[in-house]
């Protein structure tokens, strides 16, 4: 090797300009502000018309209604054996109101479990009705004749639901419907034999299902439950115009506002020294607000006081009628109720109602919300909302509403102008500095949600996202 090629292969070896991690040292670099994964769209939060709510309560009055005894039961299960909670024996038209827990918890005793396969008919139409069914868990298909003499479903009853109560207040009942299993069903049986045979040593009772069996005078009802309002149409001469008066609930209901917060810390040296070229204090800050904000959309999907999956009426709860999520549950779902303003699902669970609509060939219409392509069902917006919980099983729920005070719908409650107020009914409020040198920041929002009417809100349930075919 001669001595021009050994200088060559040193200089080859050594560093001949400044390196790119030294010079970083004298450079500012192009920075991001914070970024965060748990930030959704929110779309409940921005299309819900807000309230303004003085003295943090909000009364919602209404036509007086009578109750009709249709909620849904619940159940305890242990290894295989299902119970009845004694208690909610009360859902039952002909117990409703009744409260003797001794003679409740009698009757939870007599309870039969039974399996039923899927395919299985259960009771046939026609057939002496003398059996409550109280659906565990499973799927039930109501099943009458139309007026041509064809099959047509009347619904689909899932876990929580009964059926064949008026066998308990008539002794001449027969099944109006073919009650037919979709999936394998887990049902107890209340016959009504055992139910008199505990009515014979209870007087209670007795009396109970007797004033049950009668007729109560003075009680008339719309369709709605509302006491009904006396008038008269379409009489000729002088006949006696009826006398009414519209009567209201004696105990509203009351939304009281609820709370999120969290105390915010920073430390005073981060505070002064480390704010360009963002102020840290800003941003830590804007992220625990966007926390907030989540929190506060979970809240009023999902909490048990005023959460709208909670709040739903039964009556306004429907079963899809093959799993997945059709078009023809959404139409049927809109159908409860009008000027349905927007509907809620999970994303994946658009994403399950767009393989339907694929199978048949239909392709929905989109509108553009704040530069976004929302997705359309008979032109209502089909908006996407992480917060609606999925199952285990892979199955969620769609949600629909309709808003506003003006038609009676669904509102969102919050107080507005609130000490040290940021935006409406959230504040930033200083709370000092410590010992320790740690500024502090008391972050607050107050919000709730109240329905006015119970068509407002309507849900269908058990939609599976997981079957493709």
């Amino acid at each position: 090797m001669s001595v021009g090629e050994e200088v060559r292969t040193e200089q080859a070896g050594q560093q001949q300009s400044l390196g790119t991690a030294a010079a970083r040292n004298l450079a500012t670099t192009t920075k991001s502000v914070p970024q965060m994964q748990e930030i959704s769209s929110r779309w409940l939060l921005r299309m819900l018309p807000w309230v303004d709510v003085q003295g943090g309560t909000y009364r919602v009055n209404r036509r007086l209604t009578y109750a009709v005894g249709d909620g849904r039961m619940t159940f305890v299960k242990t290894g295989d054996r299902v119970e009845i909670i004694p208690a909610e024996l009360g859902e039952l038209p002909a117990l409703r109101s009744y409260e003797d827990e001794e003679v409740l918890a009698e009757l939870a005793s007599r309870c039969r479990q039974r399996e039923i396969g899927a395919g299985q008919v259960i009771a046939s139409f026609g057939s002496q009705a003398d059996e409550v069914y109280l659906l565990a868990h499973g799927r039930v298909e109501r099943i009458g004749t139309g007026p041509y003499g064809e099959d047509e479903s009347l619904g689909v009853l899932a876990d929580g639901a009964y059926f064949g109560e008026q066998a308990l207040t008539d002794d001449d009942a027969i099944w109006e419907y073919t009650a037919r299993t979709l999936t394998t069903c887990t049902v107890l049986v209340l016959p009504r034999e055992a139910v008199e045979q505990v009515a014979e040593r209870s007087d209670t009772l007795r009396e109970h299902l007797s004033s049950r069996r009668a007729s109560v005078p003075g009680q008339r009802t719309n369709k709605y439950g509302e006491k009904e309002i006396d008038l008269a149409a379409g009489h000729s001469g002088e006949p006696d115009i009826p006398h009414t008066f519209v009567d209201y609930e004696a105990r509203p209901r009351e939304y009281e506002l609820s709370v999120a917060q969290t105390v915010l810390r920073i430390h005073s040296r981060v505070a002064d020294l480390y704010n360009q070229p963002m102020n840290q204090t800003e941003q830590q800050i804007r992220l625990t607000v966007e926390a907030l904000k989540e929190r506060q959309e979970h809240e009023l999907v999902n909490n048990r006081d005023f959460g709208l999956l909670h709040n739903c009426e039964y009556d306004q709860r429907i079963q899809p009628h093959d799993g997945v999520p059709s078009p023809d549950d959404l139409d049927e779902l809109l159908s409860r109720r009008r000027g349905t303003r927007l509907l809620l699902a999970h994303p994946r669970a658009i994403a399950a109602f767009g393989r339907e609509l694929n199978k048949r060939g239909l392709v929905p219409e989109t509108i553009d919300m704040s530069g976004n392509r929302i997705p359309t069902w008979r032109g209502v917006p089909l908006f996407p909302c992480n917060k609606i919980p999925v199952t285990e099983a892979r199955t969620t729920s769609i949600i629909a509403l309709r808003t506003g005070e003006e038609d009676q719908g669904v509102i969102g409650l919050r107080a507005a102008g609130i000490p040290d107020e940021i935006e409406p009914s959230l504040s930033v409020r200083f709370m000092g500095i410590n010992e320790q040198a740690i500024i502090k920041y008391l972050v607050t929002t107050y919000y709730s949600a109240a329905v006015l009417v119970p068509d407002a809100l309507g849900v269908l349930e058990n939609v599976e996202i997981g079957r493709w075919r």
